[in-house]
């Protein structure tokens, strides 16, 4: 049987959403945080200065300013971020990842490697399936 683009499209959704609620468990369980923080959490602290806008952070992660909003809310108050009003534009504040957020990404990127290398992809795939997927994201 012939696979056609919407039956892969939904197995990548499915996959993606089956990887998801396996990472939400494990960080949830074992740190307390959800999968979707951990990420911003994660893009946070890959860019310069580990400061970004939310409107910027939103872009990265691929949700609305408004829910990254609401994501890093909690992450403030429990001092894994640091919010500052934009020098430049008052209406604006700049998300920092604080140490205690570094500490945090670090362990959480230690408990999700073994979950990350348990993934049956090979290194050939993981190539193709990555230039593949960059290509749908760059739409």
């Amino acid at each position: 049987m012939k696979t056609n683009k919407s039956e892969l499209v939904f197995s990548l959704l499915a996959a993606s959403s089956k990887i998801e609620r396996r990472f939400d468990r494990i960080l949830s369980n074992v740190r307390g945080i959800s999968f979707t923080e951990y990420f911003l959490l994660k893009r946070l602290g890959e860019v310069p200065n580990q400061a970004a806008t939310r409107v910027d952070l939103a872009a990265l992660v691929h949700l609305t300013p408004s829910a990254v909003t609401r994501a890093l809310k909690p992450l403030e108050k429990i001092g894994y971020i640091q919010s500052k009003k934009n020098e430049r534009d008052a209406r604006q504040s700049v998300a920092t990842l604080t140490k205690a957020g570094e500490e945090l990404l670090q362990d959480a990127d230690s408990l999700l490697s073994d979950e990350i290398s348990a993934l049956s992809i090979s290194a050939s795939d993981t190539k193709e399936l990555k230039a593949f997927l960059d290509g749908l994201l760059s739409r």
